[in-house]
């Protein structure tokens, strides 16, 4: 099992940046896929990023792609989303997401259900 903690969501202005973390327990990291997903109010939890076991493969949504990046470190059991030029229409609840998954990127890990633990979520809000 994993426990995940997610940080670094908050106000920001348009245009603005922002970078989140998610740290998680255990000492089987690197065997876990991990995502972003985000949810709006009102709407579905959406799927925003991916990011395989060693990080050498990576995966966004259309709607982040060129202002968002993933990245993650095995050492310190975290992954994280620089997220750039940020719009009004990225706030949302952002949730990290872990899944044991063989290996590389397969579509359906755009889908909540492939993943099996979750963070709390962090509140990120764009003003323009």
């Amino acid at each position: 099992q994993v426990q995940l903690v997610e940080s670094g969501g908050g106000l920001v202005q348009a245009g603005g940046s922002l970078r989140l973390s998610c740290v998680a327990s255990g000492r089987t990291f690197s065997s876990y896929v991990m995502a972003w997903f985000r949810q709006a109010p009102g709407k579905e939890r959406e799927f925003v990023s991916f990011i395989d076991n060693s990080g050498g493969i990576t995966y966004y949504t259309d709607s982040v792609k060129g202002r968002f990046t993933i990245s993650r470190d095995n050492a310190k059991n975290t992954v994280y989303l620089q997220m750039n030029s940020l719009k009004s229409e990225d706030t949302a609840v952002y949730y990290c997401a872990a899944a044991q998954y063989g290996s590389g990127w397969n579509p359906s890990l755009v889908a909540p259900r492939e993943y099996a633990y979750w963070g709390q979520g962090t509140q990120v809000t764009v003003s323009s």
